[in-house]
């Protein structure tokens, strides 16, 4: 995805380590998640039209799952038919900029640990897979 890819730049310039596609539970399946230099959990949706928005029935589950949720979206987005109460940034495939910051959450201890532990297992096999394609069997 384009727009993941401007995003995922914007997030390591803020110094956090962003990861495309990141399954925090069973049926949930993130755009971005990233993890931040102190600890703190973005998710970001990365949206590409009104119909894309609409089509998306999942997105208040990722509220439970970071410390601050944003919607990415190109110039030509309609930007009024987001939620208040969200973040909100705007990008395309070269980079992004946070326009508004969304408010934060702050996860449970517990669920930070089993997030950032399961966001490191998931960086280290994608990592591995790089290294070996044929070697890891998950």
């Amino acid at each position: 995805m384009v727009l993941a890819r401007g995003v995922c730049r914007c997030l390591t310039s803020l110094g956090f380590a962003p990861m495309t596609e990141f399954v925090p539970a069973r049926g949930l399946r993130v755009d971005v998640m990233a993890l931040g230099p102190k600890g703190e959990i973005w998710v970001v949706e990365c949206k590409s039209s009104r119909a894309d928005f609409r089509a998306d029935q999942k997105w208040q589950s990722y509220l439970d799952w970071c410390d601050r949720f944003f919607w990415a979206v190109d110039t030509g987005f309609p930007t009024e038919i987001l939620p208040d109460g969200t973040g909100l940034m705007l990008g395309d495939g070269f980079g992004a900029e946070v326009l508004r910051m969304g408010p934060e959450a702050r996860l449970a201890p517990a669920r930070r640990k089993a997030l950032t532990q399961g966001f490191a297992r998931q960086a280290a096999w994608r990592l591995s897979r790089q290294a070996d394609p044929a070697g890891l069997k998950m």
